[in-house]
């Protein structure tokens, strides 16, 4: 029987490079949407204690000088919030585009994959039946040699 080589095999080594590459570009995105989401979240609940703290200082009763320090160190957490809460929109954009790119080239290499296993399949039935017409053809040769006796 002859070894089976599939017409594709470089072609598929390829693809599944690129899918590697995609998966690895996905996670690090991953990775950086979440660092930068956790900032975000820290910010706000920084900004969120402060206004509470503040609140209680009001209360109790505080300097012009404090509640306008206060103020405008809120004011500047918010815009650097609002900073931010950009940066996580398109760091969640270019995750979602990356997890698009990786499902792309998943079905990609599935799709030669899926030939392969089907070029085998027809690889497998076509030995089996090269192999059937030896075995007649060595049978056909062994009842001449009985009857030429």
């Amino acid at each position: 029987m002859s070894k089976y080589t599939y017409r594709f095999e470089k072609i598929l080594v390829v693809r599944e490079q690129e899918k590697n590459e995609s998966e690895m570009a996905f996670k690090e995105s991953v990775q950086v949407f979440e660092e930068i989401a956790t900032k975000l979240y820290d910010l706000l609940k920084k900004k969120e204690d402060l206004t509470t703290y503040q609140q209680e200082r009001l209360a109790v009763g505080s300097s012009i000088d404090e509640i306008n320090h206060y103020s405008k160190f809120i004011d500047s957490m918010e815009k650097t919030i609002v900073d931010v809460q950009q940066k996580v929109v398109q760091a969640r954009a270019k995750m979602n585009w990356h997890e698009q790119k990786l499902l792309e080239k998943n079905l990609e290499v599935r799709k030669y994959e899926k030939m392969r296993e089907n070029d085998y399949e027809h690889y497998k039935e076509d030995q089996q039946r090269i192999e059937a017409i030896q075995l007649d053809e060595l049978s056909t040769i062994a009842y001449y040699k009985r009857e030429i006796r």
